[in-house]
């Protein structure tokens, strides 16, 4: 095989390589952090102020796994009081398994969520709650397996 040949041939190698990638970036789906994520950012100030609400808390929220599920336990002022709001499993790279559900805490400031209802992944767990006309604002990471 001559330079002409090989010369050729590593053009027409170079070109499917492009091509390849070309088709293999046409076929990826790329998705937004947030489907609203300008809507997100302009309140996004009262995520700072719950942040540093919850910072002035006795404990920080905790998000963790038990058999069966995941628990999500506020700090020990907000136990008996009736807290409202919501929490967010929030799924960075797949929207599909994002999960959002109301705050229902029982006396001891717990709530349950099973595995049912989440799918395996890792997640944000976002979680905002109002209590006596003060809102509040806490962002857990955890995996589910």
């Amino acid at each position: 095989m001559n330079w002409g040949n090989k010369l050729i041939l590593a053009f027409i190698l170079f070109a499917g390589g492009m091509a390849f990638l070309v088709y293999q970036a046409f076929n990826t789906d790329f998705e937004l952090v947030e489907k609203d994520y300008y809507k997100q950012e302009l309140r996004y100030q009262q995520v700072i102020d719950g942040k540093a609400a919850a910072a002035t808390l006795s404990a920080e929220v905790k998000l963790f796994p038990v058999s069966g599920g995941i628990v999500l336990e506020l700090p020990s002022e907000m136990h008996l009081a009736k807290a409202t709001g919501e929490i967010f499993f929030y799924c960075a790279n797949d929207s599909r398994k994002d999960r959002r559900f109301l705050l229902a805490t029982d006396d001891k400031g717990q709530q349950f969520f099973s595995k049912d209802s989440i799918l395996p992944g890792t997640y944000k767990g976002k979680i905002t709650w109002t209590q006596s006309e003060k809102n509040y604002y806490a962002e857990k990471d955890i995996v589910v397996y």
